[in-house]
């Protein structure tokens, strides 16, 4: 199966109105990713890792609402600033519930949702607001938004979280630090985790993604 074919045609998801692609190397998939691209990307970005991937698995690549770019889009605006980002907090609130919506909308399966970048950061937002949605997220790249404290869950839902961080060592757009924050927020609410760093700037290398797939099999049962 070539990437060509594998990925459906661009669909639309009503309810959140969100547009993805789907494929899957199975007639009868176990489990759900969903993989969400970062600021000034599309769904594409993240396809190549459809061969590493189990093949009992689904997988949704989905395209962020605001399109910034003719074949580039965001979850939301982010100025980049002396003192570190700064967003729009509402468009980010408003990505956070579209994906909400999206999964809710989905056949239940036992689900994990990742992404690079910004679509780490929405990964994160989802995972730690609504852990009843999804077994696990991926932050690859990204960081957890401060702004997000208000809408975290309880601790004692946040058991059934697990969370795979990684980040490059040399990342000139997020600063290793933001996964070291991440990192420590995330022991301090008691969600189990990985967090991997890397000999690399901002981007995704194979290595990041054995341990990624390699932590993903067991969460989602695909051994």
């Amino acid at each position: 199966m070539t990437q060509d074919t594998a990925f459906s045609e661009l669909q639309h998801e009503p309810q959140s109105g969100l547009y993805y692609r789907l494929a899957t190397n199975s007639e009868t998939p176990r489990a759900r990713l969903l993989l969400l691209h970062g600021v000034g990307g599309n769904e594409s970005n993240l396809a190549g890792l459809l061969p590493f991937l189990p093949p009992a698995l689904e997988l949704i690549l989905l395209r962020a609402p605001l399109q910034v770019a003719p074949q580039g889009f965001a979850w939301f605006q982010v100025n980049f600033t002396s003192t570190g980002p700064g967003i729009q907090a509402d468009q980010a609130e408003a990505s956070r519930n579209r994906l909400l919506r999206f999964i809710q909308v989905q056949p239940q399966m036992p689900t994990v949702i990742a992404g690079f970048s910004q679509g780490g950061i929405l990964s994160s937002s989802v995972g730690l607001s609504a852990p009843n949605c999804v077994a696990g997220f991926g932050l690859l790249s990204g960081r957890i938004l401060p702004e997000l404290e208000p809408h975290i869950a309880p601790r004692e839902a946040l058991r059934s979280l697990s969370a795979f961080v990684a980040h490059g060592k040399h990342d000139d757009k997020l600063p290793l630090s933001w996964a070291e924050q991440a990192d420590a927020w995330l022991e301090r609410l008691g969600v189990p985790h990985q967090t991997h760093i890397y000999e690399m700037g901002h981007e995704v290398i194979s290595e990041e993604v054995s341990d990624f797939v390699q932590w993903l099999r067991p969460l989602l049962k695909l051994e």
